[in-house]
């Protein structure tokens, strides 16, 4: 359970941290790729880690 939750606030800070950086640097193209890609990780970790941890407590 533990783990779900540290994965958890894992995943959200890497998807927030990329969607700030993706916002920041918007009229690069590369830049723009890179972070839309480290913003969507993030959200499946996230998204995966609150699965995990619903499943554990049902």
């Amino acid at each position: 359970m533990v783990v779900s939750i540290i994965g958890a606030i894992i995943g959200a800070l890497i998807a927030a941290f990329g969607l700030y950086y993706l916002v920041r640097e918007w009229k690069d193209p590369e830049s723009k790729r890179i972070y839309g890609i480290v913003s969507g990780i993030g959200g499946v970790i996230f998204i995966a880690m609150v699965i995990k941890l619903l499943a554990e407590l049902l």
